[in-house]
């Protein structure tokens, strides 16, 4: 979304609060015992105080308030009351919401009490390569020059990145042009991002596999050659020089 007036960039500063606490708030409330529908219900009940809208749902009826991922789900876990949260789990929640006709988006990674599967490596990886992805844009960074750095620093890690789910335009709507800001480099792709506009960028950072397949039930995703997947993601306003992180309140930083 292209910013050309203070009221949009309230907007945008509005619903991105709202995503960013109800993704703090339920990383904070995820306990060993709950069901992740459970979770789910209680993110749910926070956008709904705000006035706001789950964003998979109203536009794909995808059917929770967010994605609750868990272990070797890459993205898009459905909420369910047969998945009970244990200790040393590895969660991802996303969360993204519609308020007043602005949206946005967010998520992040996190272990469930003690780290006792070795995850939090893999975590703490992701945050990091997001903090210097996001800190390397401004307007008129060529987009394939952010995913050759994001792969780049995955591999000093030890890791891979998943090279078909990206970071995206959000605004108007959840998903806008840019509609792929890739986590590693395409070459023939000389777009630039634009200054004064709001787009989600995330790692999708990965201990063995490159590629994240669906699953039978249509929404969950699982890595084509197994291990584990961390997300983290933060919607941003882009300038001429350090990006304005709208999310920053959901504190996976």
């Amino acid at each position: 979304m292209s910013i050309t007036k203070e009221s949009e960039l309230q907007g945008m500063k509005k619903v991105s609060e709202v995503v960013a606490t109800t993704l703090r708030l339920m990383t904070e409330h995820a306990k060993v015992g709950m069901s992740t529908k459970e979770l789910d219900d209680y993110g749910g009940e926070i956008l709904k105080s705000y006035g706001a809208k789950s964003a998979p749902y109203e536009t794909y009826g995808f059917p929770g308030y967010s994605c609750i991922s868990v272990n070797k789900e890459a993205a898009h876990g459905i909420p369910s009351s047969k998945r009970i949260l244990k200790d040393g789990d590895l969660i991802n929640i996303d969360v993204s919401a519609e308020l007043d006709g602005f949206w946005s988006d967010n998520g992040g990674s996190f272990v469930l009490g003690e780290d006792i599967h070795n995850h939090q490596p893999l975590v703490s990886a992701s945050k990091e390569i997001l903090r210097k992805a996001i800190y390397s844009i401004k307007g008129g960074t060529k987009i394939s020059d952010l995913g050759h750095l994001i792969e780049t620093e995955a591999k000093k890690y030890g890791y891979k990145v998943i090279k078909n789910l990206a970071g995206h335009g959000v605004g108007r709507s959840l998903h806008e042009a840019p509609e792929d800001i890739l986590n590693f480099r395409v070459k023939r792709n000389k777009e630039r991002f634009k200054r004064n506009t709001t787009v989600a960028i995330e790692t999708f950072i990965s201990t063995k596999s490159t590629i994240a397949m669906g699953l039978s039930d249509g929404w969950t995703l699982v890595g084509n050659k197994g291990g584990y997947v961390t997300q983290h993601e933060h919607t941003i306003l882009i300038t001429d020089t350090t990006p304005i992180v709208l999310t920053e309140s959901n504190g996976i930083w």
